[in-house]
């Protein structure tokens, strides 16, 4: 996203830092309520590791995770520290896991959707000519809304990639017989390699992109029902 934004020889300078400034707005609140949301999950069902560490935050410096946001920047995808978290707090260890890991997921589809209304609304509106701050604000308002869309899709499929330490893995051990989750646990300290290689496939980026448009797609048709 980054790259091809600082190559558009379309838009001035001004235009540019306006973009970078909203991108990095974001990236670092959907980032923040992502892992937000995979802490408060687990204290809704007896886990207050996230709070004592002190994660129930919208801080962006509490989660952030260099590497995973440049990602997000840079490819549309990323991740960001994840939230401590004790499943022997938890009744059912493994449904106490996969709810905390979908929680975060489901908070960057909720505020895609949100985002997303706005977009259809912002993009059905006119301004007379003398409106200048109107028709300023609504375009500020519509670019925030693209790109909330763009960064909460990008990162929510991307984490639900089964591939430790994403959250695809962990709901994914949830539903494996006990014997399964435990030889895949024995390789869990190559995912991050692994993610690295799949960043680096040729047409992963194309893979993402098409996934992230047919919901944004389907956001579309459930939002011009009823707006």
């Amino acid at each position: 996203m980054l790259l091809s934004l600082l190559g558009n020889t379309s838009l001035t300078i001004q235009e540019k830092l306006v973009y970078v400034l909203v991108m990095v707005f974001c990236v670092l609140l959907s980032l923040s309520v992502h892992e937000m949301s995979h802490g408060l999950a687990a204290y809704a069902i007896g886990d207050r590791t996230a709070s004592n560490s002190g994660r129930l935050s919208l801080n962006p410096l509490h989660h952030l995770d260099p590497f995973g946001a440049l990602c997000l920047f840079l490819f549309g995808f990323g991740w960001a520290k994840p939230v401590p978290i004790n499943p022997w707090n938890f009744r059912h260890k493994k449904g106490g896991m996969a709810f905390t890991a979908l929680a975060g997921p489901l908070s960057n589809f909720i505020l895609a959707f949100i985002a997303e209304v706005f977009v259809v609304i912002l993009g059905r509106m006119s301004f007379k000519s003398s409106a200048i701050f109107a028709f300023n604000v609504a375009s500020v308002c519509y670019i925030i809304s693209t790109y909330m869309v763009t960064v909460n899709l990008g990162l929510g499929l991307f984490n639900l990639i089964p591939i430790p330490p994403l959250d695809g893995s962990k709901i994914l051990n949830a539903i494996l017989p006990q014997r399964f989750y435990f030889k895949i646990m024995e390789y869990e300290r190559y995912g991050f390699l692994i993610l690295i290689i799949l960043i680096n496939l040729p047409g992963f980026n194309t893979f993402l992109y098409f996934c992230r448009q047919a919901v944004q797609n389907f956001y579309d048709m459930i939002i011009t029902m009823f707006i």
